[in-house]
């Protein structure tokens, strides 16, 4: 059983309260969901096609992430997932922003990771992902909805170019 913290919207921790992972989230409770978007040295980034028997499967998602373990800080819950997913387990993280999703109760904390990881070394996680490439922020801004599953990050890669 997956158990998370319960967080405001603010990301102020609910003392004494968890939640369980496929229970539903109360009203007044949050949790925390880090995202990490991968740019090489190189300038160009790290995108990962979901596996096809997942929700949006076969479409190409340009973060590596999910949810914060009870007990994680954004910036350990961010190094963690990139490191499951992807196999990078070096690079410089930043916070790139927050948002707020209502729908899902989520907190979304985005992170950058410069790195100068060899491409070639990227270890996908089974049942995640299916394949990887390495996309300059031009391909990415062309991407469809139909191809990229969120297009939040074309906004930050947008945001990000040198």
């Amino acid at each position: 059983m997956e158990r998370w913290d319960a967080y405001r919207v603010a990301l102020e921790p609910m003392e004494g309260r968890t939640l369980v992972r496929g229970d539903d989230i109360p009203q007044d409770c949050y949790h925390l969901v880090c995202e990490v978007l991968v740019r090489h040295r190189d300038g160009s980034y790290l995108l990962m096609q979901r596996d096809p028997r997942k929700h949006f499967g076969g479409q190409w998602e340009a973060t590596a992430g999910g949810s914060a373990l009870q007990g994680e800080t954004p910036l350990e819950c961010a190094r963690r997932e990139l490191l499951e997913e992807t196999g990078i387990a070096g690079g410089e993280l930043r916070e790139l922003g927050r948002v707020v999703c209502e729908e899902n109760r989520s907190v979304y904390v985005d992170f950058l990771c410069l790195t100068d990881w060899d491409k070639q070394d990227v270890r996908l996680q089974a049942g995640e992902t299916s394949a990887y490439r390495w996309a300059s922020a031009e391909e990415i801004a062309r991407m469809g909805r139909d191809e990229l599953v969120t297009k939040r990050m074309q906004v930050f890669v947008d945001e990000l170019r040198p």
